[in-house]
């Protein structure tokens, strides 16, 4: 004996469309543009910019060996990494930008930073002060692929993430 499925299909409008869509213009292209050059005219400060954030992100870490790892001093490390993850690739250094999501990686879980080695965060920190001393950009680098990709490996090996 068998029975018909009595189910049946109800299909539901799409109205994100007008909830969200109608609501906005076409994306304008020229504003883009003039967005694009004011970036670009910036440029010439982007060294010193990414400097103090190496700067910053270097005097966290000191924070962190002199006051010892706490919530606290763990916590102004990975504001400074994060700050780095997002400001690296702006500053035309996405090697930057990949090294510090990795450092974020290890020490994001605020319930297991403390477990991150010291020695992981130390090579993170010194990475991300290579690269800006030797001008390694991109993971097309040779020493900037093998630096950023062995990093990402310890970091998944850690235990930690």
């Amino acid at each position: 004996m068998s029975e018909q499925n009595t189910g049946q299909v109800i299909q539901v409008p799409n109205t994100l469309r007008l909830k969200v869509g109608g609501r906005f213009g076409a994306v304008d292209a020229s504003a883009i543009a003039k967005a694009e050059a004011a970036l670009k005219s910036l440029s010439g400060n982007f060294g010193a910019w990414l400097q103090d954030e190496v700067t910053k992100l270097e005097a966290a870490r000191q924070q962190v060996k002199t006051q010892g790892a706490t919530a606290e001093t763990l916590e102004a490390l990975y504001l400074r990494a994060h700050d780095l993850k997002g400001l690296g690739t702006t500053y035309e250094f996405p090697l930057i930008t990949r090294m510090a999501a990795s450092l974020c990686k290890l020490i994001d879980d605020k319930d297991k930073r403390m477990q991150a080695p010291m020695v992981l965060i130390d090579a993170h920190i010194d990475g991300v002060k290579a690269a800006v001393r030797d001008s390694i950009k991109t993971d097309d680098h040779p020493v900037g692929k093998i630096l950023v990709e062995e990093l990402e490996r310890r970091v998944a090996a850690s235990g930690v993430v």
